[in-house]
Formats: C-alpha cells, structure tokens, sequence
C-alpha cells in the first residue's frame, strides 16, 4: 500500500485548485440510470469511489468513459438492475441506484451497504420513503428487493436529515405519478447541485435546499448534457485549515465559500484572515490560531467532515476548544494519532476537548477514514520533522492528487510504497 511522508513546519503559498465535489458528482452520476442514453458530466473529480460507480454502472450493462474530468455514461441498454455487495461494500453512496432504478424498471436488487467506521449509518429513510410511494420491499440474504409497477407521488417525512435518502427519493419521484412532498430534507449544497441536474434533464422540482421539496412526476427524462459539478466545499475547507495551520497564504481558485459560511466564521474566530480577489478566494493564517469551539450539525450548520481537519487546527491553538460530534457516534478516531504527534486531547463520550500545544511532532500514524486521513495531513504539516500517514487508500476516495496540489503550494510531501 502507498503512504504520505510529509516534512512540515513551513508556511504553504500559492494557488490551489478545487476539484469537483465527489458528494454531488456520485448521485448526478445515478441520475444517468433514469434516463436512457448518452450523458455527459463535467468537473468530476477523478477519485476511487468515482471509478467505482463508473464500475457499478457497468455491471448493470452501461458503458462510461473518463478523461479530463468529463465522464460520459450510455445507460441505454442497461440489463441488470442491481449492485452486488462486493461493490456496495467498497462505497455506501452505491445505494443512490435504488430509487433510479425502481422508477425507471420498477424492479432493484440493493446490497445492503453493512457497517461503516464512523458509525452506523441506516438506509432506513430509503426504504421507508418507497414504501410510501407503492413499492413493495423486501430483504433478502443481505440484499434489498424492490418492486413497483408505478411509483406515485405522496407525503413523505424524514424522520432524520438525511443526504442519501433525500437523494434516492427526489430521484424517485421524478418519474412518479403525481406529486411528491419532501418534508425535513436534507439541505446540503450537493443536495440542490443534484436537483438542478434533474432539471436540466426535464425534472419538475421546487424548493431543493429547503426543508421541503415539491416535485412533480414526468412521464420520461432526457440524458444529461454537459452538466458541471459544484466544486468540493470539504476539500476547500480542508485547504483553509491548512492555510491556517501553517500560517500560509493560499490562494483557493474554484470555490464557493457561501456553502462553507458556518466554516469561515469559526476559522475567522481563530484568526484566519479571508479576502475574495479575482484570482480566487485568499485565505492566510495566523502567527498562531485562537482555540475555538464547535458542534457538528446538519447544513446550514458545521459540517462533521470539517469536524477532523478543525481539530488539527485547534490542537496548536492558544487556548482549549470543545469540540462536540452529533452527527456519527463514532468520529474521534483520529485522535489517537494526533496524540502520537503530540497533540492534548481528552474525550468523554461525543466531546472533545482540545488544548493547544505550542507545536506538533512528526510521527508514524494510520489514516482510520477519509477525513481523518485529511486531518493527519493538517497536522503533519504543521509538526516539527518527519510524519509517515499510513491507508491513506481512504485519502483517494475524497482528495483528487493532493498531494500533487500540496507540492505546488510548497509542502515537502512524498508519496511512496510502503
């Protein structure tokens, strides 16, 4: 397997670009199986879970091609509707297929998606949202079995804000008959960059972004053509954490910081300075960052994959922070490796509290997920000497070449076999 050895303990300078956001890219590219023929995507990042899907598509008898960010799909004469589990267990978002699919063959076979390291995460919402609209569901030998002759528009209320479940059902109801209501949907940008693309294609959606969403049933849709993907608010705020880390000056090229706005104001209170300029956004850091506190919420609220990165950032800060997870029950794993690096942090159930430590001290970690893989990174970049970041497998699942992007920023990074 490959690891990072980064040498830290120098301010990063310079320009970076955002890739496309991988969180919208992977149901825009579901929404290919409602409509049958040639689709075109662009700005989609070139990352694992995105070939993946590209993968999974296949299997179901599609053909896709990637080059340069633009991926093309033919699901026109698609044959199997289903996603083995030897797919889905690689990556939970393989679960977006269900709704296309019962809407567009009225038939699905769905691995379930099983445990994840962060927590459980239920696609109870899904399941029960189908229901609701006439599909007859049934759990077989670890799979889900869906089928509907015609899905029709009704009520639905989330009982949670869920991502993936908001997606599946607005999917879904595109091709329903009548009119579905979406009542506490999710509200997250990828949430609403996905009901735009259904738009593009024929869709009848209102109020995407909200907590509740109207849309109404069509009898069929038209291909995707030339659609862009939003860039990745995670990967900007991972960067903004960096500038901040090593009191850098990064200039971020393609992004939107409005759909960070509850980011930028705790990186503010901790001495981030942020000034939009024609090249991009310019985000410089501190001498040394204040402490500051958070609790992950759902969007428009912090976002619990800036939860690791924040922590990082925080553990040099002057002062203590108190940190607080609602979202994933287990979402602390990385601090057993920011200790190794020196970091002060003592947990008691879904709180952490975090004291700065004047600097960090390079140090072999493991990389547990695809953020915390992101935060070993803030961290190493700011300790004194040498850090080895181990699995960083789940890196590529979410960063396209960061490492190539942290070079061109200055960083001493190398990527090698171990």
């Amino acid at each position: 397997m490959e690891q990072l050895i980064i040498r830290g303990g120098k301010p990063l300078k310079g320009e970076v670009t955002i890739s496309g956001s991988k969180n919208a890219a992977l149901p825009i590219i579901t929404a290919s199986l409602l409509a049958p023929g040639v689709h075109q995507i662009t700005n989609v990042p070139e990352l694992r879970d995105v070939a993946t899907m590209g993968r999974l598509i296949g299997h179901m008898g599609g053909l896709t091609g990637y080059r340069e960010g633009i991926m093309t799909l033919d699901t026109g004469r698609l044959r199997t509707p289903e996603a083995p589990y030897e797919m889905v267990k690689t990556m939970r978002a393989s679960v977006l297929v269900l709704g296309p699919l019962v809407a567009r063959f009225g038939k699905a076979r769905v691995s379930l998606p099983g445990g994840c390291a962060i927590g459980g995460r239920p696609i109870d919402q899904h399941i029960k949202g189908l229901e609701k609209m006439g599909a007859k569901i049934t759990l077989e030998s670890g799979y889900v079995i869906a089928r509907a002759r015609q899905l029709k528009g009704t009520k639905i209320y989330f009982d949670m804000a869920t991502v993936t479940g908001t997606e599946n059902i607005m999917m879904a109801a595109t091709l329903a008959k009548g009119t579905t209501i979406l009542e506490n949907s999710a509200r997250e940008p990828e949430v609403k960059d996905l009901a735009d693309c259904l738009i593009s294609m024929g869709a009848k959606i209102k109020g995407a972004g909200e907590s509740v969403v109207e849309i109404t049933g069509v009898d069929s849709l038209i291909p995707i053509a030339n659609y862009s993907v939003i860039p990745d608010r995670i990967e900007t705020g991972t960067f903004m954490a960096i500038a901040g880390a090593t009191g850098g000056d990064i200039v971020i090229k393609n992004c939107r910081i409005n759909h960070l706005d509850a980011v930028v104001m705790k990186l503010k209170d901790a001495g981030l300075r942020f000034d939009e300029t024609k090249k991009g956004l310019r985000v410089i850091g501190p001498k040394r960052p204040q402490a500051g506190s958070i609790t992950t919420l759902p969007y428009p609220g912090f976002p619990t994959d800036m939860q690791a990165q924040f922590m990082a950032l925080m553990t040099i800060a002057g002062g203590t922070s108190i940190i607080h997870e609602s979202i994933f029950e287990n979402r602390f794993m990385h601090v057993a490796e920011l200790r190794r690096m020196g970091a002060d942090i003592s947990i008691d159930g879904g709180t952490a509290a975090v004291k700065g430590v004047e600097r960090l001290t390079g140090a072999p970690v493991m990389a547990t997920d695809l953020r915390a893989s992101a935060s070993l990174i803030v961290a190493a970049l700011c300790a004194k000497g040498e850090s080895t970041i181990q699995r960083i497998y789940h890196l590529d699942r979410g960063y396209e070449r960061i490492d190539d992007k942290l070079r061109k920023l200055g960083a001493d990074v190398k990527r090698v076999m171990e």
